[in-house]
């Protein structure tokens, strides 16, 4: 599957909505895991990971974990959630930008 396709989302989403989308967590250590499922109870949030972690996470648009997928701080993928190349490539190639892209709520 060789999608060169750019895409472009909008830079102030919320979390839960970006998540969905990408599938993918940002560790604080710089680590990509792959989520296996999202359970929502509010404005929390229960995560899972392939690599069996699971953790609570509150709905934040400014959040440690938002930031780090919109600026790419997390680079290195879980070697035990096995996230696949075809979904790395494709967070490559997703862009953020305030005034641009869809907001992934309207679909």
């Amino acid at each position: 599957m060789a999608d060169n396709k750019k895409r472009y989302y909008r830079k102030n989403i919320e979390l839960f909505v970006l998540l969905n989308k990408m599938k993918l967590w940002p560790s604080r250590n710089g680590v990509l895991h792959g989520i296996k499922e999202i359970e929502l109870q509010g404005k929390y949030a229960t995560i899972t990971t392939h690599c069996g972690k699971t953790f609570q996470t509150n709905n934040s648009r400014n959040s440690r974990a938002a930031r780090w997928l919109r600026n790419k701080w997390a680079v290195k993928p879980c070697k035990d959630c096995c996230v696949p190349e075809w979904k790395l490539e494709k967070y490559s190639k997703t862009f953020f930008d305030s005034h641009y892209g869809s907001d992934l709520i309207h679909k």
